[in-house]
């Protein structure tokens, strides 16, 4: 079970950016009017079997949060998609996925590369 943490400000992003050099941050971009979103963060959450040492799941609500979403698309550098992960780690993103390719398979893949 994922115990989501949310994102609802951007002080709380810079906060995800220090914690990420002493573990993994995942950051998943959800728009609640969106099925295909809901449908990804189901399977995501169905699917997950990662350690909470190994990486703290964000939860960042598109509709609620979009500043946070937009800060986060430019100090990562990266396009803005729904739904979207973002792997952080020691403050960089290290790899992002977008719609029905985010599976936690592909989380772990490149947990373990990086």
């Amino acid at each position: 079970m994922i115990k989501w943490n949310a994102l609802t400000s951007v002080v709380e992003v810079n906060d995800l950016v220090v914690q990420s050099h002493q573990q993994a941050c995942l950051i998943f971009k959800h728009s609640t009017r969106c099925s295909i979103s809901s449908f990804a963060k189901s399977r995501l959450e169905n699917d997950w079997n990662l350690s909470e040492k190994d990486i703290q799941p964000f939860y960042l609500d598109l509709i609620d949060n979009r500043a946070v979403s937009n800060y986060v698309a430019d100090h990562f550098g990266i396009d803005h998609e729904s739904p979207q992960v973002l792997l952080i780690k020691n403050g960089i993103c290290v790899y992002d996925t977008s719609h029905l390719d985010i599976s936690v398979n592909g989380i772990q893949e490149e947990l373990a590369a990086a």
